[in-house]
């Protein structure tokens, strides 16, 4: 039986999965299940730190189908090949690489999927990759574990965030702040990351991420 969680998002048996949008290609070794003349890619909770926050409560899901999404930290499209089955053939979305290693599988997952478009590319510089994304989105998806979390959503959101868009940030506090509690650097990326957007919804991603804040939040 399959139900809808949000737009593009489903419950298949119980657990979370996405209509596939490249039949038949498995990304992570996902289960694929056949149901009501679709095949749906049961969405790791363990793997996916959007699968984990949607599925420990997440109130509003601003990835619809037609929107566009830049991802920063995209590795090795895991979670953007899901974020690319919500968007549909209508969507797009911008997937932003640094390493050399995930970027070589992150472009075999792309070319499967021509509304994933690859870039390689450093988060923290935005202006260098601003000509290849050449437009605002809707949607600012971070998952970088990096000191300068707060830093790199920043300037990337000043330069590609809709007035009104939405940023969902992955913060890993351990990459911050080795050093300090979870809780106070929470706080602080909070306090920084207000600046620019108003956060609606705040996610501790245990069990299934570790020390691991899931941050939603709206360009002011």
């Amino acid at each position: 039986m399959v139900q809808e969680k949000f737009p593009g998002v489903f419950v298949v048996g119980g657990r979370l999965a996405t209509l596939s949008l490249a039949p038949g290609s498995r990304v992570y070794g996902e289960k694929l299940v056949r149901e009501a003349g679709g095949e749906y890619r049961i969405w790791d909770l363990y793997r996916s730190k959007l699968a984990a926050a949607i599925h420990k409560g997440l109130k509003e899901l601003p990835i619809k189908p037609g929107s566009t999404v830049l991802y920063l930290g995209a590795a090795s499209g895991t979670t953007a090949s899901h974020i690319s089955d919500i968007l549909g053939r209508s969507g797009s979305v911008f997937c932003v690489e640094f390493a050399q290693r995930p970027m070589r599988e992150l472009l075999q997952v792309c070319e499967l999927r021509e509304n994933m478009l690859p870039i390689m590319g450093d988060a923290r510089k935005p202006q260098e990759y601003a000509e290849m994304v050449g437009r605002k989105v809707d949607v600012i998806y971070q998952d970088v574990a990096q000191p300068d979390q707060s830093e790199i959503f920043l300037r990337n959101s000043a330069l590609f965030l809709k007035r009104g868009g939405w940023g969902l940030i992955c913060v890993k506090s351990q990459s911050i702040d080795v050093t300090a509690q979870p809780k106070k650097v929470f706080e602080k990326f909070l306090v920084q990351v207000g600046e620019e957007i108003e956060v609606k919804e705040k996610i501790e991603l245990s069990p299934y991420d570790l020390e691991h804040l899931f941050i939603s939040g709206k360009r002011r």
